[in-house]
């Protein structure tokens, strides 16, 4: 049973048509391009039932480029509102039942197709119930797309899990959202940062979000101080495509820290502050690379220290973006800051800034940089802008950032 915005849904409704629909579905990989979020959830759940494989594709997607996702994914069959279409895929040895099949969100290179077995989001979601006791007592309010892991798993699934009833917001108009919260019991929005840090933005003076979590990014220091003093139980969670959740903070203080590993995953990162090394997670025999660079305090928190592809490398020494973005939101007037590398014919790579706030001047702020900053992390340039280009889930793309510079340079 679930909430769609204010309409009580009952997933066993309709069971008669999906099976006529679903025969033999345990042998086939369904593309769902549906634009009803109900019965997206509907599908789903009863394709996860007859253990089918299943391809949720976000409703904005254009019909053609979802088709072409299908096929990507190994889909046999695309489902939409109009009715069932079967694929010309080519044949190979791959079970195409039993999986949830996702893509990566591709900040970090072209999107990849992710497989997990109902049978791993099964450990990962009594994992997450489990070891996430504060929001036993909770209701879901999700408020993010259920075609993603975070809405789906982490929202939906553990929700069912618990024996709860969440509430599904289809709508990002932010008001609605506050006005379902209000009408909620101790409700927990899964939701986007920057959903989050509109909502706080809007809150009345004296009023708080009674629970919120987080995921995608770490959120950049404005938006976290915005967001933690209008929220009364703040959590975040930390995670990749290929292993789903990975870690929960339970109770978010510092932006950086991202959790405490799940139970039923060994993760393993740096030692200290001084010695970030690449988290990977063990699980199921497979060595999965998250990508990130990391460690964990004593008590086993593990803290993020930035992306791999993202470390500027200043004549052999390594720069860490959010070491010179935390430098320059420290400064009188700047309210945004972004750095990422770009080359250099002598030092192989130096460091660039682009700052936003009404009184960022890039001179005085690069004269307050120099008793901040070593030498080698000094940023070469500065830039004022009006707005980062930050995506819907708070990620900046530094590469994409530093290639969009370089054209206007040579231009």
């Amino acid at each position: 049973m679930f909430f769609l915005n204010e309409t009580r849904i009952d997933p066993a409704e309709g069971q008669g048509k999906l099976r006529a629909l679903y025969r033999d579905a345990h042998a086939h990989r369904y593309a769902l391009h549906l634009q009803d979020t109900g019965d997206v959830l509907r599908h789903i759940l009863f394709l996860r039932d007859a253990n089918a494989g299943v391809f949720p594709i976000h409703p904005d997607i254009p019909a053609q480029k979802a088709r072409e996702m299908a096929r990507a994914a190994g889909c046999d069959t695309i489902v939409t509102a109009e009715g069932v279409t079967y694929l010309d895929i080519a044949p190979d040895s791959q079970p195409r039942g039993g999986v949830l099949v996702q893509m990566s969100s591709g900040t970090t290179g072209a999107p990849k197709v992710i497989t997990r077995t109902w049978q791993q989001i099964s450990v990962e979601v009594a994992s997450y119930a489990a070891s996430f006791k504060q929001a036993q007592a909770m209701t879901p309010v999700i408020a993010c797309p259920v075609t993603h892991s975070y809405g789906l798993i982490a929202g939906v699934l553990v929700a069912l899990h618990r024996g709860h009833t969440p509430v599904i917001i289809d709508t990002i108009n932010p008001k609605f959202i506050l006005r379902r919260l209000r009408e909620v019991t101790r409700p927990l929005l899964y939701t986007s940062p920057a959903m989050l840090h509109t909502l706080a933005l809007l809150l009345p003076k004296g009023e708080n979000l009674h629970a919120a979590m987080t995921s995608g990014t770490v959120l950049s220091e404005p938006w976290f101080d915005s967001i933690r003093a209008s929220t009364t139980h703040l959590f975040q969670q930390y995670g990749c495509s290929e292993t789903g959740c990975i870690a929960i903070n339970p109770d978010l203080r510092q932006a950086a820290d991202i959790g405490y590993a799940l139970p039923h995953l060994t993760v393993c990162a740096g030692t200290g502050v001084e010695s970030p090394v690449a988290i990977t997670v063990h699980v199921d025999g497979s060595v999965i690379e998250t990508g990130d660079l990391g460690f964990a305090k004593a008590d086993g928190m593990l803290v993020f220290v930035a992306r791999q592809d993202d470390v500027i490398d200043v004549a052999g020494l390594n720069v860490y973006p959010q070491d010179v973005e935390q430098a320059a939101l420290a400064q009188p007037g700047v309210s945004d800051a972004v750095a990422f590398g770009i080359d250099d014919p002598l030092a192989g790579g130096r460091v660039a800034l682009l700052v936003a706030g009404p009184q960022a001047d890039p001179a005085t702020l690069r004269q307050q940089l120099q008793t901040q900053l070593a030498p080698y992390q000094q940023p070469t340039l500065i830039q004022h802008v009006a707005t980062l280009p930050r995506q819907a889930n708070g990620k900046i793309n530094r590469r994409h950032i530093a290639r969009s510079l370089k054209g206007e340079v040579d231009a």
